[in-house]
């Protein structure tokens, strides 16, 4: 297809159109086996990477025809002298709707990695500064369900813990949709906020911070050593609840797990059984542990040492000004925009797509 892997590598992108159709052939010439089935999850296995690999070259393959009919009809009309009227307008119609696809494929063909398409789970956490910052990220946290929103993306509220008087002191949530971990991956790190805060009677402008990971929810194939003997990890019990004694429940059935090695600690509250918030919390710390190594395997070790700085002034890759002026800033790429509302109510792409574009743009110096 010369058309799409022309215009995928033009852009400097690492969608390979050929590679993948190539890989989907060898992938489905070993499923003709006679005893390609008699190791069922390996089989199963195999198909689901044959399903993954077809999702991301189809689409292109159905633009390449759709473009081909285009210039077709646009041909044929000029022929017949009627490159105006209803029909000219309908193709210019269509011709913008295959811009729109373009886009977005050409934004996807820059997740190459495995984990790109993943499920994720986004976590959020409210800095120093009280009632402030607790605020702040349970605007942040509006501001990812909103996108979610928007992107028809399934999100599930894993745990939330309110704050002292307003806002929350972090939330965890899973989201599920297409390429998931891959676009919201670069959320990852310190938010900033200036404004004048709605708490403070004198009407004082304040700074706030909160910081945001993410990490993909990985398959039960994927193998990461959690630590399955006792001194590698800790599980304690409580009773999960909320302030003023709301959502408390009679039994002990919230969960926290200490992982010794990483010194990372998963908490779960939602479910009403121990177990199922057990599960839940295992789930997230493979989740979290796999994305710690996905980085080392990247010789990334000091990007994630710079995301466990403190949540303070100094660190933030994104400031969000709403007064003296209205301005969004990604430190990383100096990507600013003016409309705060917007992007508060869940308009992150140019941001998305910004640090697809920069990060990809690093690896191609290198």
């Amino acid at each position: 297809m010369t058309s799409s892997s022309g215009s995928a590598s033009a852009t400097g992108t690492i969608f390979n159109y050929e590679a993948l159709k190539s890989e989907i052939e060898a992938l489905e010439g070993q499923t003709q086996s006679p005893t390609f089935w008699d190791d069922a999850k390996h089989a199963q296995e195999m198909m689901k990477k044959i399903n993954l690999l077809k999702s991301r070259v189809e689409p292109w393959e159905n633009l390449e025809r759709e473009v081909a009919d285009n210039l077709e009809m646009a041909q044929l009309l000029k022929e017949e002298g009627q490159d105006t009227g209803d029909d000219a307008v309908a193709l210019g119609s269509s011709t913008d709707g295959l811009r729109a696809i373009f886009e977005k494929l050409e934004l996807q063909s820059m997740l190459g990695n495995e984990e790109d398409v993943l499920p994720c789970f986004l976590k959020v956490h409210s800095g120093a500064g009280g009632t402030e910052s607790q605020d702040w990220a349970q605007m942040l946290l509006r501001m990812y369900l909103r996108w979610c929103e928007r992107n028809d993306y399934k999100v599930e509220i894993l745990d939330m813990a309110e704050g002292d008087t307003a806002g929350i002191q972090g939330a965890t949530i899973r989201i599920e949709g297409p390429y998931a971990f891959g676009y919201l991956k670069g959320e990852a790190g310190i938010h900033r906020l200036v404004r004048i805060s709605p708490y403070d009677a004198n009407a004082r402008r304040h700074t706030s911070f909160a910081s945001v990971d993410v990490s993909p929810e990985i398959d039960d194939n994927i193998e990461i050593d959690i630590g399955v003997q006792d001194k590698e990890w800790r599980i304690d019990s409580f009773r999960s609840g909320g302030k003023g004694g709301q959502k408390v429940n009679k039994t002990t059935s919230a969960v926290r797990i200490t992982h010794y090695p990483s010194g990372i600690v998963v908490s779960m509250q939602n479910e009403r059984s121990w177990h199922q918030n057990r599960e839940l919390a295992f789930q997230v710390l493979r989740s979290r542990l796999y994305d710690l190594e996905l980085k080392k395997r990247q010789d990334a070790v000091q990007a994630r040492e710079d995301e466990k700085q403190d949540i303070n002034f100094g660190s933030q890759l994104r400031s969000y000004v709403l007064h003296p002026y209205k301005l969004v800033n990604d430190h990383r790429m100096e990507l600013k925009v003016s409309d705060a509302e917007d992007v508060l109510d869940g308009n992150i792409d140019p941001f998305i797509e910004g640090y697809l574009r920069w990060k990809l743009g690093r690896v191609d110096k290198q």
